[in-house]
């Protein structure tokens, strides 16, 4: 399955619009994580832990997104825009949101 941000693959017309496709996908981060990560907000540096969560979250919205297409018959996924914000009362969950248009590629 090709996946891309673009609107068109170079040499392969698109021959079928099959509509909007999504991945969506809320996790939440445990107190360690947030103790350490507001301890690296204070003496600067990555989070390591929080990028893990990150880096989870996107591929499992991909992997969503994705298997939606599949159902659909696409040969690719174009125009894919992801999302991410901090929701809940004290903002510690997250959530990946992933939509594109599923397309039959000629």
């Amino acid at each position: 399955m090709i996946i891309s941000t673009t609107s068109d693959i170079l040499g392969r017309p698109i021959t079928q619009y099959l509509g909007l496709v999504t991945g969506e996908v809320i996790v939440g981060a445990n107190i360690f994580k947030d103790m350490f990560a507001s301890v690296r907000d204070v003496v600067g540096g990555r989070s390591g832990s929080y990028e893990g969560v990150l880096k989870t979250a996107r591929l499992k919205a991909m992997h969503e997104m994705e298997e939606e297409a599949k159902t659909l018959g696409a040969d690719a996924i174009l125009g894919v825009a992801l999302d991410i914000e901090s929701i809940g009362s004290t903002s510690t969950m997250l959530m990946v949101t992933v939509i594109g248009t599923a397309v039959k590629l000629g």
